[in-house]
């Protein structure tokens, strides 16, 4: 489980297509090797992947993750490319303050920007999401955008909006997004209950 608060952005140092279909992707980051065992778990950009193998480089840690056929094609980690900014958290542990909401990893589909409005030092963004996944989403509940734990300020039929802040902008992928962009989308796990509950009655 995760928070949707990112502790690195991490930068992909390369894609490897292997049997079966799976891509190993290798990561830098600055969080040190002995925290990155293999068989952990770290989310990147909203994905829960499974680290295999860790290394040094230049002084800088690096973990490589394999991604399988639905990973790449429900998430946009198909798109990952070298030198591609990723928003990392490692797995909350008990203890842990719970800054953002419970981010389970499990990416649901994608959403596209439809437009970004830049303010003094915040930006709002509109985004479109699937039609299956838009009924979960209200006003004042949560999402998490690749990886990034959310507040949704408007609900407007598929499309939504979010305010992003200076520290959010500065810190994660996030404010490097631009209209026509997709990013990973993760819907509130109470919604998708809430909404189950209703249907079962």
């Amino acid at each position: 489980m995760f928070t949707g608060i990112v502790t690195d952005l991490g930068e992909v140092r390369s894609v490897t297509a292997r049997a079966n279909n799976l891509h190993r992707i290798t990561i830098l980051t600055r969080y040190p090797r002995a925290e990155l065992v293999e068989g952990a778990s770290v989310a990147c950009s909203g994905v829960c992947l499974t680290v295999v193998d860790t290394g040094e480089e230049n002084g800088r840690t690096w973990f490589a993750v394999d991604a399988a056929d639905e990973t790449l094609r429900v998430t946009g980690v198909g798109r990952w490319r070298h030198g591609a900014r990723i928003n990392l958290e490692r797995p909350l542990k008990v203890g842990d303050e719970l800054g953002g909401h419970i981010v389970s990893g499990h990416v649901d589909g994608l959403a596209r920007v439809v437009s970004r409005e830049d303010m003094t030092d915040m930006a709002r963004f509109t985004l479109r999401a699937p039609r299956e996944l838009s009924r979960y989403i209200a006003a004042k509940g949560s999402v998490a955008l690749d990886g990034v734990s959310l507040t949704v300020n408007t609900v407007e039929g598929d499309d939504f909006t979010v305010l992003i802040i200076p520290h959010t902008l500065k810190v994660t992928s996030i404010g490097t997004l631009k209209a026509g962009d997709d990013v990973n989308l993760e819907i509130d796990t109470m919604a998708r209950y809430a909404a189950r509950l209703i249907e079962a009655r």
